[in-house]
C-alpha cells in the first residue's frame, strides 16, 4: 500500500478526509494513506466510510472511519478528536471535500435550498477548521485542504448556490492562510473536476456534456485518483512554502 519518497512522504502524520465514502474523498484518503498517513475516513454515510477505510487497511494502509455530517459541530469535534488520536494526539492534515449540489436555474432557486448548499460547503469547512485549529501542529506540517470548484471560480448554469458557496471557501481559504501564517499552519484549496457522482448529471445530460468538454482543453473529465495526488502534494513536504493558493486540476479549463 506504501508508496514513499522523500519530500513526498506522511509516515507518522494524521489526516482527517470529509465526504470520503466515494468520488475524489476517497480517493483522497487512498492516496494520503499509500503516501504513509494514518487516515481517517468521514462522511454522513458512516457505513460507506467504514467500508473504505476497511479497504485501506485491507491494502496495507493505515486508516479508520466515523460518521460525519459536517452541519454539526459536535461531530466535527468528535472526528477530529478520533483523527487525532490515530498519532498520538495531533491533527496534521485536514482535508475539507465534504459536499452537496441541489441544481436548480435561479427563479427556481429556493433559500432553503440556498441556505443548505451554504451549510455544508461554507459553514461546514468552518466548523471542521475550527475544531481541527487546537489539534494542529505548528511545526510547519499542519495543513488544511479545502475543496472549491471551477464553479466558483467562474460561474456555472442552474448552480448559483453552488457556485457562490465555492467562491465563499476561496475567500475563507486565502484569509484563513493568513490568518495561520504566524502560526507556521499552511491553508490551500484545490478546484477539481473529475467523473464523481456529484457529476454525474451533467456527465449523462449530452447537451450539457458537450459544453462542459468543449471548454477542456484535455477534452476529457478526470478520474477521482486522477486529482488525489494534488492533495498529497499539498499535504506534503514539498508544498511547505505554499500557503493562500487556490490550485486548479480540471483539464485547463481554468487558466
Amino acid at each position: 500500500m506504501t508508496d514513499r519518497s522523500g519530500l513526498f512522504d506522511l509516515t507518522g502524520r494524521s489526516a482527517l478526509v470529509t465526504g470520503a465514502a466515494g468520488g475524489i474523498g476517497r480517493a483522497v484518503a487512498e492516496a494520503l494513506a499509500r503516501a504513509g498517513a494514518a487516515v481517517l475516513v468521514t462522511d454522513v454515510d458512516g457505513a460507506a466510510a467504514a467500508a473504505v477505510a476497511g479497504k485501506i487497511a485491507a491494502d496495507g494502509g493505515t486508516a479508520d472511519s466515523a460518521p460525519l455530517d459536517v452541519t454539526d459541530r459536535s461531530a466535527a469535534d468528535a472526528a477530529v478528536a478520533r483523527a487525532a488520536g490515530l498519532t498520538g494526539g495531533t491533527l496534521h492534515i485536514l482535508v475539507n471535500n465534504a459536499g452537496v449540489t441541489a441544481p436548480a436555474m435561479f427563479d427556481k432557486l429556493t433559500e432553503d435550498s440556498f441556505r443548505r448548499i451554504l451549510d455544508v460547503h461554507v459553514l461546514g469547512t468552518h466548523r471542521c477548521a475550527q475544531a481541527a485549529l487546537p489539534h494542529l501542529p505548528e511545526d510547519g506540517r499542519g495543513r488544511i485542504i479545502n475543496v472549491t470548484s471551477s464553479a466558483g471560480l467562474v460561474g456555472t448554469l442552474g448552480q448559483v448556490d453552488y457556485s457562490a458557496a465555492k467562491a465563499a471557501i476561496t475567500g475563507l481559504t486565502k484569509s484563513l492562510a493568513r490568518e495561520l501564517a504566524r502560526r507556521n499552519i499552511l491553508v490551500n484549496a484545490l478546484a477539481p473536476l473529475a467523473a464523481t457522482p456529484m457529476t454525474e448529471t451533467i456527465r449523462t445530460n449530452e447537451r450539457f456534456a458537450a459544453r462542459m468538454l468543449a471548454r477542456i482543453p484535455l477534452g476529457r473529465w478526470a478520474e477521482p485518483a486522477e486529482v488525489a495526488g494534488a492533495f498529497v502534494f499539498l499535504a506534503s513536504d514539498a508544498a511547505s512554502f505554499v500557503t493562500g493558493q487556490v490550485l486548479p486540476v480540471d483539464g485547463g479549463m481554468v487558466m
